[in-house]
């Protein structure tokens, strides 16, 4: 059979890479067209132009296409992964009528109208009032309802990043379910809109139904490429654009991570952990699993929205020394920051950080903590402290998510930056007492895309069968059993004590400061 491949176009909130790849999992070409994450007119504010993001796109693509040219004759799907959460309003032509807000923004609603007091009333019986709150206030939409009406009033469609990408390929506003994931009315157990239009979810929102788009199953054909499109980026119109998922589902994916007994974790500028499951079931009450890329499949999760965006924060505030030598050997910082963590042992001789750096929708007073300096420490400390804070928190949440699924997650797979790092798959095998795999390939979200490409045009019949084909492991990281126990001492005695002991003086930082705004 003549070679068929997946052209997967994976949209980050700092580059787009247009991804080739066989059945094999092999990643057969590759270009990436990095730019700014975004521009912020307003302190706080995060938006980025939508045309910038498919100009980009259409770059990589018509770079990869001059650069790959027997690979490109050989595409015969394409499958779209995007950032979650930013959001595109298009006018009835299908033109933005302002430019994408990103997911890293921080603006809020006023919504200074309340919602109906039976709403109110369900909402407080639950312990959920100040959660929903929240939601609403960072709902974009109702945003932009308030401050921008007659922008609004122009919206004829309400799309995430993902959508958007589908409608320029396809001239169809369609999307995928496993890429709903973000501030909008889904109904996460139906995996659709909700039918009624006064159920509370549309109450919350600003948003109509006939604003939203068609939503597709993973694995499923969307439409195909337009005549437009195929202009515009050199994929020959008519190829099959099938429906993939969200940037984290389909690193969970492309792991391998396909049910309850694997865990993956992404250590990305937001770190999360999820499993797969066939039943739908909230690690954290209220809060919901998202649909995974696989059909009638979920994605539970817990995430730390700052997670390795710490890193970043650290190598500005207090690596210039490490920057300077990094630029002197012509390395990324990174490298020389992962070394100094063999300087310092497990559990960084007391010092422990809680990575609240921005507060959730369930602990919305908490900060970030850092705890039980000593003279002893270093700037390699702090390091290794916010590495091993991130971890102590994802075991965390996997515990939540093993403790309602009633399943032990018996290997734990990683992706994202931060994986590239052996240090921290070590430190990781370590806290989790349990072996960690790394994928072959760094591309793993691409990967979840490309298999969902190969299933809808039939190259395999079933995720698990593409899996088993597509997903390699190139590193396997065993668990130390000292440096294990110690991280379990500490985690059991102290870390998870920590949250409980200090909520009091947040609340109370909150009520004198205003900050953070709930």
């Amino acid at each position: 059979m003549e070679n068929r491949y997946v052209l997967s176009i994976d949209c980050g909130t700092q580059s787009v890479r247009g991804l080739i790849f066989d059945d094999n999992g092999n990643l057969v070409a590759k270009h990436k067209v990095e730019f700014e994450p975004y521009e912020s007119p307003v302190p706080g504010y995060a938006e980025h132009r939508a045309e910038d993001y498919w100009r980009d796109a259409c770059s990589a693509l018509q770079a990869l296409k001059q650069e790959s040219p027997e690979a490109w004759a050989h595409i015969a799907a394409v499958a779209v992964t995007t950032q979650r959460d930013t959001v595109v309003a298009l006018d009835a032509n299908g033109v933005p009528v302002r430019p994408a807000i990103v997911w890293l923004d921080q603006r809020m609603a006023r919504c200074e109208k309340p919602m109906p007091p039976a709403d109110r009333l369900q909402f407080k019986l639950v312990g959920m009032t100040t959660a929903v709150e929240i939601a609403r206030r960072k709902g974009k939409d109702n945003w932009m309802a308030e401050n921008e009406p007659e922008l609004w009033a122009r919206t004829s469609k309400w799309l995430l990043l993902s959508g958007y990408f589908s409608f320029r390929l396809t001239g169809r506003y369609v999307d995928s379910v496993a890429s709903q994931i973000g501030h909008i009315p889904l109904d996460y157990h139906t995996r659709n809109w909700p039918r009624s239009d006064s159920s509370w979810r549309w109450r919350m929102s600003c948003a109509r139904r006939d604003q939203m788009p068609e939503l597709v199953e993973a694995g499923e054909q969307m439409g195909t490429v337009s005549a437009v499109a195929a202009l515009e980026t050199g994929i020959p119109e008519g190829i099959p654009v099938i429906a993939a998922g969200s940037d984290k589902g389909c690193e969970t994916l492309g792991v391998g991570c396909i049910d309850e007994t694997s865990v993956s974790l992404s250590f990305g500028t937001t770190a999360t952990a999820q499993t797969t499951s066939r039943r739908y079931f909230e690690p954290i009450p209220f809060m919901p699993p998202y649909p995974a890329s696989i059909r009638n499949r979920y994605n539970p999760e817990v995430e730390i929205f700052r997670g390795y965006w710490m890193v970043s924060w650290f190598k500005k505030e207090f690596a210039d020394r490490e920057v300077m030598e990094a630029e002197r050997r012509g390395v990324l910082p990174e490298v020389v920051l992962d070394e100094h963590l063999d300087d310092v042992p497990p559990g960084s001789q007391g010092l422990m950080l809680q990575p609240y750096w921005s507060p959730g929708l369930t602990m919305p007073e908490a900060k970030g903590a850092m705890i039980g300096f000593g003279d002893v420490h270093t700037r390699a400390h702090m390091y290794r402290a916010i590495i091993e804070g991130i971890g102590y928190d994802l075991l965390q949440g996997v515990e939540r998510i093993e403790h309602k699924s009633g399943k032990k997650a018996t290997r734990v797979m990683v992706s994202g930056g931060g994986s590239q790092s052996d240090a921290v798959c070590q430190i990781t095998a370590d806290m989790f007492n349990r072996p960690v795999v790394r994928s072959e390939t760094y591309e793993t979200s691409g990967l979840g895309a490309a298999i969902n490409g190969f299933i809808g045009i039939g190259v395999y019949a079933t995720h698990e069968e593409a899996v088993q084909k597509m997903v390699h492991w190139d590193s396997t990281f065993l668990p130390r059993p000292e440096a294990a126990r110690v991280y379990q001492e500490l985690y059991e005695r102290v870390y998870k004590h920590i949250y409980p002991a200090l909520r009091p003086l947040y609340r109370e930082i909150q009520r004198i400061t205003g900050y953070p705004d709930i």
